[in-house]
């Protein structure tokens, strides 16, 4: 079994890693399709010609004053169509086959990618075919977020879930850190390879998934982990279970999950056989039925996911979580550019270092999540840390190339931990809510409405940053996103209050 799960977390890992390495290569070439050629000098071996002579760095129609919100209006263009496509998404993924959803969604994620690529050597200048592929981009990329979360929700069970999410959810970061490198190596010689080299190795990763990929434990004869709420199902049986079943309650979340971590391979015991030669006394067979009865059970809809106790304030809470994270993937290269008297370059691979942080942060989260079972709290502590450190960053980062590296990683950490923490465990703890009863399938649906709604917030973030930095400046939009981490914490306080209750509540029980 731990072969299966170690193969299923490679795949998924490599599968949203090429998801965020094809959303990287635009905030790498704002730097050159904004720049003004007019004073510059070419890049060695730049091959000047009469297509390109007046257009060698610049891009008509982001060779404006008007760049920076022309640029946002791409940002735009993807994000608002990703959040609103991100519902409809969770729904699909949730009554499908999920390596044919994740298979065809990095397809066309690839494909968009690579079109968007294609405008430098077919001399596309049109901002509305620029808008056009983002749009479309957006729509496909929203197959990865619920894909991979409910594919890794039905290998794992609840046991350390914080800490292997939060190792797992590096993938995020570490595309991010793929794509602005590849983006980087080829932005000032020809900045359609930052596009098209990223969305081949996508589409070829789909490839992989397709041929790989298994979707959930049951499909070759394992038993999936057992959700919390089934410890007590068989709470009105006949007195001679009795015994058996508090013996059962009584078994850890890590004690459990190895309990039913047994495979069935249908060449021995067929999964359904397995299921129906139980017998009436016997509750360990009687709880791998039930969780037959869970793979099998009635997809939730939206609003029956909406009344799971947590799910709207975490929705909420992430729509400026996200807001401020996607703000520094989508500027952060040319802010340090605009800032500094660095290159699109070197810009670039500096800004690799907030994602280095976002892979400390989304483990420390997780981390702290399992340790002391107060996911509200630890997002809050580092939402209210995040405050401080943008308006340090703000005002001293460009003081110095060492205080820059130190600070980007240190915002880096506590930008991107609680949006780690709330799109992955627990987003997969609100989906497998005792509150839901036999209608069991809700991970997926969870999953998307806590990340749609948190992809309202990406999308307005990227747009506010460059009308505010067109007509504010740079300080104004630290400003904006020292409020927005402000307000997400703020929403979070019910739910944190709450866990201080319990955590009182189990110190008294001790």
């Amino acid at each position: 079994m731990a072969w299966h799960q170690g193969g299923i977390l490679a795949l998924t890992y490599l599968a949203y890693t090429c998801y965020h390495m094809t959303r990287k290569p635009i905030s790498v070439v704002k730097n050159v399709l904004s720049l003004n050629c007019s004073s510059l000098s070419p890049p060695p071996n730049f091959l000047i010609n009469s297509t390109n002579r007046d257009t060698w760095c610049d891009w008509a129609p982001f060779d404006t004053e008007d760049a920076p919100a022309l640029l946002g209006m791409l940002d735009s263009a993807f994000l608002f169509t990703y959040a609103a496509a991100m519902f409809l998404s969770g729904f699909i993924a949730e009554r499908v086959n999920l390596r044919y959803f994740l298979t065809y969604g990095m397809l066309a994620s690839g494909i968009s990618c690579y079109l968007f690529g294609i405008a430098r050597p077919y001399n596309i200048h049109s901002l509305w075919y620029f808008v056009l592929v983002q749009a479309i981009g957006g729509v496909f990329q929203t197959s990865g977020w619920p894909g991979v979360v409910t594919v890794v929700g039905n290998w794992f069970g609840k046991g350390k879930r914080g800490l292997i999410f939060g190792i797992w959810n590096s993938h995020t970061s570490l595309g991010n850190i793929l794509g602005s490198l590849i983006a980087a190596e080829f932005v000032e010689s020809d900045w359609g390879l930052s596009f098209m080299v990223p969305g081949a190795t996508m589409g070829l990763a789909g490839f992989i998934i397709f041929l790989f990929l298994v979707p959930n434990p049951i499909d070759i004869g394992c038993i999936p982990p057992i959700p919390p709420r089934y410890r007590k199902f068989d709470a009105t049986h006949s007195s001679d279970e009795s015994s058996g079943i508090d013996e059962c309650e009584h078994f850890s979340n890590d004690i459990e999950d190895r309990l039913i971590y047994r495979c069935a391979y249908r060449e021995q015991v067929g999964v359904d056989d397995f299921a129906s030669t139980r017998s009436e006394t016997s509750p360990i067979l009687s709880r791998h039925r039930r969780v037959h009865d869970h793979h099998r059970g009635n997809a939730i809809g939206f609003v029956g996911a909406m009344n799971i106790p947590g799910v709207i304030e975490y929705s909420l809470s992430l729509f400026f979580a996200k807001l401020v994270s996607y703000t520094f993937l989508y500027w952060l290269p040319l802010y340090i550019a605009a800032t500094n008297t660095y290159g699109a370059t070197f810009s670039a691979d500096l800004s690799t270092l907030f994602d280095v942080g976002g892979i400390a942060g989304a483990i420390a989260a997780g981390v702290l999540s399992d340790y002391t079972g107060m996911s509200a709290l630890t997002c809050a502590l580092m939402l209210g840390f995040a405050v401080p450190v943008l308006f340090i960053y703000d005002y001293i980062g460009s003081t110095g190339l060492g205080i820059n590296i130190v600070l980007l990683v240190l915002a880096g950490l506590l930008v991107n931990g609680p949006y780690a923490l709330i799109t992955t465990a627990v987003s997969a703890e609100l989906g497998t809510h005792p509150s839901l009863g036999d209608n069991s399938k809700a991970l997926a649906t969870v999953t998307a409405i806590i990340d749609g709604t948190g992809s309202i917030g990406a999308a307005v973030g990227p747009l506010l940053a460059g009308l505010v930095s067109r007509w504010g400046g740079w300080h104004n939009v630290f400003y904006v996103l020292m409020f927005a981490d402000m307000l997400a914490l703020l929403l979070l306080s019910r739910l944190v209050y709450r866990d201080i209750q319990m955590y009182r509540q189990r110190r008294r029980a001790v």
